[in-house]
Formats: C-alpha cells, sequence, structure tokens
C-alpha cells in the first residue's frame, strides 16, 4: 500500500463501496424476488432464472456467501480509510475519529441502505444478473462457508432450533394465496381478479350456503294424475326434474328432458315408463364445501344433486350451475331489477321476497349483508329480531335501513331495502 498514490487508494476505495452495495443489494433482492415469477421464467428456459433458482435451492450457502464477501468488503473500505487519513493527517486521533465516522456513514448510506431500498423495489433486475457473480463466489467461499455453517448447525443444534431450509415443504395457506390475488390487483382486470378470488373462497362456502330450498324446488308428484304431470313436464323451464312420491322430501329420482319426447308420444302419459325413465337421485351432505362438490360432480358426470341434512332429511338441491354462478356470475343477462325476486323502486330501495338468498342478493344487488348465520332475508330478518316482525315493522342491519311489506304463515314474505345510510319511511 505504500507505493500507491491518495488517488489510487480513493480509487480502490470507492470500488470497496461499490462491491459492498453489491453484496447488500444481491441479499435483498435474493430474498425478495417473486417466485411465480421466477418459475415462470424457468419454465421459459432461462438461463439467470436457473441459476437463481438454484441459488435459491441453497440458501444457507447463499447467505453466507454474501455475508462473507460483504464482511471481507467492508472490513478492507475501513483499513483503506484509514492508510488514507494516515498519508493526510499522520497520527492526528480527531482525523481518525472523523475519518472512522466518514466511512461508516458512506457504508450506511450508499452500501447499505440505499442499494437494498432499490433491490427491494427492482428484485428481478438485480437477482437475475447477480446470479452469474454469486454463482462462483459460493464455490470459491466454500471452505470458509462450510466451516462457519457447521458451527452454526452445531448451535442451533444446542439450542434445539429447528430451520427448514427447503422451500418447497413450505404450503400456502388459502388465506396466503387469497393475499397474493388481491395483491396482484394492479396486473389482473378487476374481473379475473373477482373470479380468483371466488374461487378461493368455494373452500369457505358450502352447498347449504347455494342451494336452492326445498320450499323452492319445482318437483314431480308421482302420484299426481297423468295428465297433470304431463302438463308440469311440457311447461317447465327446467332440464332436469325432481320426482317425489307421497311427500316432497322423498325424492325417487331425476327426469331429464332429453327422455321427455319419448314419453309424450302418446296423449296419456304412460305412468310405468315415466318411473323407468328416472335417473337415480344423487344426495350430497349440506356441509359439503362447494370446491368438493365442484369435483364431486365432475368425477360423477352429474349436474344436481339433493342436499340433505346429517338426519337425511331434504333441505333443498345445488346444481352445477349455482356452483360456477360462484365463481363467474349469473349466466343470465336479465336485469335483477325485473327477475321477480328483485323489484327496484323509485326512491332506490329494493322490494325483495323474504326466501331471497343474502348470496344471491350480495351479488346481485351489490349489498353486504352478513353471510356467518342466516342463508335468506327472512332468516336473517328473524334472526336480528329474535321474533316474528308484523308488516310495518323496521329496523337496520349492517346499515341496510329494511321495512317489512307483508308476512306470512309465520315468516317474512316481501321485504324494503334501502341503500346504506338512506333513512327507511315508515
Amino acid at each position: 500500500m505504500d507505493d500507491l498514490s491518495i488517488n489510487a487508494l480513493l480509487g480502490i476505495l470507492l470500488l470497496l463501496l461499490i462491491c459492498s452495495a453489491f453484496f447488500s443489494g444481491s441479499e435483498t433482492s435474493m430474498m425478495a424476488i417473486n417466485r411465480y415469477r421466477l418459475n415462470s421464467l424457468l419454465r421459459k428456459g432461462n438461463r439467470s432464472a436457473r441459476l437463481t433458482n438454484r441459488l435459491l435451492g441453497q440458501v444457507d450457502k447463499l447467505l453466507g456467501s454474501i455475508l462473507l464477501g460483504n464482511t471481507l468488503v467492508n472490513v478492507a473500505a475501513a483499513a483503506v480509510t484509514n492508510i488514507i487519513i494516515l498519508r493526510l493527517f499522520g497520527q492526528d486521533d480527531l482525523a481518525i475519529l472523523l475519518g472512522t465516522l466518514a466511512i461508516t456513514f458512506a457504508l450506511l448510506v450508499f452500501s447499505e441502505i440505499m442499494p437494498k431500498i432499490i433491490a427491494a423495489s427492482y428484485p428481478e433486475r438485480i437477482a437475475l444478473p447477480a446470479s452469474y457473480v454469486l454463482t462462483p463466489l459460493i464455490t470459491l467461499f466454500h471452505p470458509v462457508v462450510s466451516i462457519a455453517g457447521g458451527m452454526v448447525k452445531g448451535l442451533l443444534w444446542l439450542l434445539r432450533i429447528k430451520i427448514e431450509t427447503d422451500q418447497s415443504k413450505q404450503k400456502m395457506t388459502l388465506e396466503e394465496l387469497r393475499g397474493l390475488v388481491l395483491d396482484a390487483e394492479h396486473f389482473l382486470p378487476r374481473k379475473h381478479q373477482k373470479m380468483l378470488l371466488n374461487l378461493v373462497d368455494l373452500e369457505r362456502i358450502t352447498v347449504n350456503d347455494v342451494m336452492i330450498p326445498r320450499n323452492q324446488i319445482e318437483a314431480l308428484n308421482i302420484g299426481a294424475d297423468a295428465d297433470e304431470l304431463r302438463q308440469q313436464i311440457i311447461t317447465s323451464h327446467h332440464t332436469l326434474l325432481p320426482v317425489y312420491a307421497d311427500t316432497p322430501g322423498n325424492i325417487i329420482g331425476i327426469l331429464h328432458m332429453k327422455r321427455v319426447p319419448a314419453l309424450l308420444q302418446d296423449a296419456t302419459l304412460d305412468m310405468a315408463q315415466l318411473r323407468e325413465t328416472l335417473y337415480e337421485p344423487y344426495f350430497i351432505p349440506s356441509d359439503t364445501p362447494l370446491l368438493k362438490q365442484l369435483q364431486h360432480f365432475q368425477e360423477r358426470q352429474a349436474r344436481l344433486g339433493m342436499v340433505v341434512d346429517e338426519y337425511g332429511e331434504l333441505l333443498g338441491l345445488v346444481t352445477l350451475e349455482n356452483i360456477l354462478e360462484e365463481i363467474v356470475g349469473e349466466f343470465t343477462t336479465q336485469s335483477p331489477t325485473q327477475t321477480g325476486k328483485f323489484l327496484r323502486q323509485d326512491d332506490g330501495s329494493f322490494l325483495l321476497e323474504g326466501s331471497s338468498s343474502l348470496r344471491e342478493l350480495n351479488r346481485k344487488l351489490g349489498l353486504h349483508l352478513p353471510l356467518a348465520g342466516a342463508k335468506t332475508l327472512n332468516g336473517l330478518i328473524l334472526e336480528h329480531l329474535e321474533d316474528i316482525p308484523e308488516a310495518g315493522t323496521s329496523l337496520k342491519i349492517a346499515d341496510y335501513p329494511i321495512e317489512i311489506i307483508q308476512t306470512q304463515d309465520r315468516s317474512v314474505k316481501v321485504a324494503r331495502i334501502f341503500p346504506a345510510r338512506t333513512n327507511a319511511r315508515t
């Protein structure tokens, strides 16, 4: 060092600061890089991504090499700074103190904070090129890193601390996956993001949440008059019709409309032939998650199932369309303000049937009614009041004023709901 000029020493010091910044930025970028983006580049055969992925597969060696290199560079920078101070000011204690403070500040700002901020903002741009330098450094530093790593593992063993370094064994929870989709709002169209969120939420929702209630099921009574059955079949808009005997809860089969023409060839419906054409009913426990039920429909090549409780009592039915609508929304183009269950008023309120599904109301009308307990508007109102209300009763649920318009058979038949923060008129 005695033969080097001050300018040469300053150049070496600058180079050491740059190397320190490289190690600091590389460490942050490697830890912050998007693994899903990295996997995408791997599938495309990107060499930089392959090297980076290999480095991330040996995190202990990677971090050990980066920290070793960074430590050596920082110590060398401090030593060079000390030499420069001695050359310029001799054994002046104040100059040595100021020089130490100056190199500490330079390392902190230009070799630690600034490169880490840049690397955290652009991890992919830093990590991929850095992999070409870090790969040979790991080989070069291997002996020292192995010794240090062995000592660290020994200390961790003594402290009874278990460290999982295999990232592939770390599973992502549904909440983490949901958060990932929410964080991708700037990269995904709003509609696609909503579909992905709905798909993730299928694991939380059960068939009981989306089923058509028993009292709303259109079904055929096998014991009814043949002419009455014939008329009901002709006028039905459904592809699949449940068929029951004696009571609506006793489902004996499912009639597919593709078999109807053969049944209606004669003027009189052949009841024996009708029984022979029925499919065996498919029964589903009410607490089955929608995602699992979607898989079951696929495995059984089925489109409709009858929902039963733990005692085998019929609660309703669920179709493949019900589940798909939870993912992509309504299939029909009919405006919700023109359907039988939703009638929009001039003041912005809606007249609703008490049997309306809360999930359907939230989806079609953009409401945010609670879904934790009751499944229908009638159930929500009864749950809130803990009593059978009379017509004219008003209440507020989740900031939505609700007015009871009509009650029938110990239930709310029709109710009016107002937009949030709008006063109901009683």
